[in-house]
């Protein structure tokens, strides 16, 4: 692929192309980026080619490491940052062309469902609506409605003493401190707490701490980050037991996850485009 044939995001207005399927790959120097907060009319999925992506909307967080995709319905406010080694594709859906979630949602991606992204993205994207092009997007979009999702997504509460714990998780990742311990800095009685993290978040507060470290585990690990180094920021008192707790909740060690279970390295695809 020619460096020549690759766009970046702002050199043309996404939303006003009307086929099915609209393809880019990130040209950018800029490592590290973040996207402000912003909406497509189109339905977007963000392919993390290599490193990771964090995609936050109004009441969650998305990690997407390698071979992985956050789907965004059109409309929905959303900011993408890029991780420092980080390379990005976008899938541009039109509204009506494809059955996908309702909701955004993390996506696994088929070794097929990458290299089609990856050839859509080389291509003309004003193709014509029966021409080979089309026909290549209606096939991505089939294999996209097949896709499985993952729950890589960290919901993020709206009460003023969950978002307390939430910035101090975000600021001390290894924080061990029990509940107990949360509730007395919050001013709440222990049983309180516990119910508005249900309520808020659908989960219990260990579950949504343990997804807040999947989460923190996730971006880390897609940085460059060793296990090692990764478990000892988390607090973790060995590596093994970090591994054991990565393993049971994702069903993959840390380093077979990050490079993409079941998927193809487009890191070395794009290793010569940055």
């Amino acid at each position: 692929m020619d460096e020549t044939t690759l766009y970046t995001v702002g050199q043309f207005e996404l939303d006003d192309f009307t086929q099915p399927a609209v393809a880019v790959m990130l040209g950018t120097q800029r490592n590290n980026a973040e996207y402000a907060v912003h909406t497509h009319r189109k339905g977007q999925l963000v392919v993390a080619c290599h490193g990771g992506i964090v995609c936050t909307v109004e009441d969650g967080v998305w990690m997407v490491p390698t071979g992985f995709g956050v789907w965004i319905p059109a409309g929905v406010a959303h900011s993408n940052r890029i991780t420092a080694n980080g390379k990005v594709g976008f899938l541009f859906i039109e509204p009506g062309a494809a059955t996908l979630p309702e909701k955004c949602c993390t996506l696994v991606l088929s070794p097929l469902i990458l290299e089609l992204i990856l050839h859509l993205s080389t291509l003309p994207q004003d193709y014509p609506p029966e021409s080979p092009t089309a026909r290549l997007a209606g096939v991505l979009i089939e294999q996209m409605e097949q896709a499985p999702s993952e729950q890589l997504y960290l919901p993020l509460p709206a009460s003023t003493q969950l978002r307390t714990i939430a910035r101090q998780l975000a600021q001390a990742p290894d924080n061990r401190s029990n509940m107990a311990e949360w509730a007395k800095q919050v001013a709440m009685s222990e049983r309180s707490l516990a119910r508005l993290v249900k309520r808020e978040t659908g989960l219990t507060f260990g579950q949504w701490r343990k997804q807040w470290q999947i989460i923190v585990a996730l971006q880390s690990l897609a940085e460059g980050e060793s296990v090692q180094r990764t478990a000892e920021a988390l607090g973790y008192e060995s590596v093994s037991s970090f591994i054991s707790m990565f393993r049971k909740t994702l069903g993959a060690s840390p380093g077979r996850y990050v490079r993409g279970v079941g998927g193809i390295n487009l890191g070395k695809r794009f290793g010569g485009y940055s």
